[in-house]
């Protein structure tokens, strides 16, 4: 791997990140707010490790006699792709030889975020939901060679016919999250598929001074069914995080806390004690991975 290719910087670190191995544990929780982070890490027993750059603030600690990394990646599918590349190359690519390691870690990937619901029974406030299956429309996973591979086939196809989807914009897919993750920490929490857009306004309908070319996709959208699944909630991070897991054999799941309601209009700005109850959730159950 050249230099431009495996980026470092001068201290030998992994360029965005900021982070050497060592610094980062195998389970690790993904937030997009760099506050959450911070907040995430004021649960643990013991902290360990603290980094930040740019957006990215980094905490390694225990919970529970568990170690656990906590990343914040900022917003959208660029930033996660970024993010997951760095945190596999802290694990599975030797710095010194810039060679693939012989053998390969596999990590656990927690996304705990926001979500606005795209479905009228589903509660906001500790509406707590699990993504099934995370379905793209940025079109991130085409970009690579094994993403055809990975991808839900029937359910793209499906999702394509159903909603007539337009060709000018970026071809959708679907991708699984980890089964073992949503077995064991998704126990009771609603499920799921999670509609990644590349953007917050237009990529999910909403128009403030620009007109979007298609306002009819959340009804579409909320009418897709397959295999029993439906869409439930539209987010920005979800189908990447699921796709470079699957294609560089990490476990990956997604939970948020349903704070708007896009069918009935809901929205709940003080939505800070129902995030901090999903917190604990979360990390109790992962302190038994």
């Amino acid at each position: 791997m050249r230099k431009a290719e495996l980026v470092l910087n001068k201290e030998g670190k992994i360029y965005h990140l900021n982070l050497a191995p060592g610094d980062v544990a195998e389970t690790i929780i993904l937030v997009g707010d760099p506050g959450r982070a911070k907040l995430i890490s004021t649960y643990f027993d013991e902290l360990r490790f603290e980094g930040q750059n740019r957006e990215i603030r980094s905490f390694t600690g225990t919970y529970k006699g568990k170690e656990i990394s906590v990343l914040s990646t900022g917003m959208g599918t660029d930033n996660i792709e970024i993010v997951l590349t760095e945190l596999d190359a802290l694990f599975n690519v030797d710095f010194a030889t810039r060679q693939q390691k012989e053998k390969l870690t596999s990590l656990n990937l927690i996304r705990i975020g926001t979500s606005g619901a795209l479905q009228a029974d589903i509660p906001v406030v500790n509406g707590y939901l699990v993504s099934e299956y995370g379905l793209g429309l940025d079109g991130l996973v085409y970009f690579y060679e094994q993403g055809p591979m990975i991808i839900e086939r029937e359910m793209t196809s499906s999702f394509i016919n159903q909603l007539n989807w337009d060709r000018d914009l970026p071809k959708p897919y679907a991708v699984k999250g980890s089964s073992a993750l949503i077995e064991k920490l998704g126990e009771g929490l609603l499920k799921g598929i999670t509609l990644t857009a590349p953007g917050f306004y237009a990529p999910q309908g909403r128009e403030v001074r620009l007109r979007v070319t298609d306002n009819t996709i959340i009804d579409r959208a909320g009418k897709f069914q397959f295999n029993g699944f439906r869409v439930t909630n539209f987010e920005m991070e979800t189908s990447a995080l699921y796709a470079l897991s699957a294609m560089l054999g990490h476990q990956a799941m997604t939970v948020c806390d349903i704070i708007a309601n896009r069918i009935n209009g809901k929205f709940s700005p003080d939505y800070k004690a129902s995030m901090e109850k999903l917190i604990g959730i979360m990390l109790n159950r992962i302190s038994s991975l």
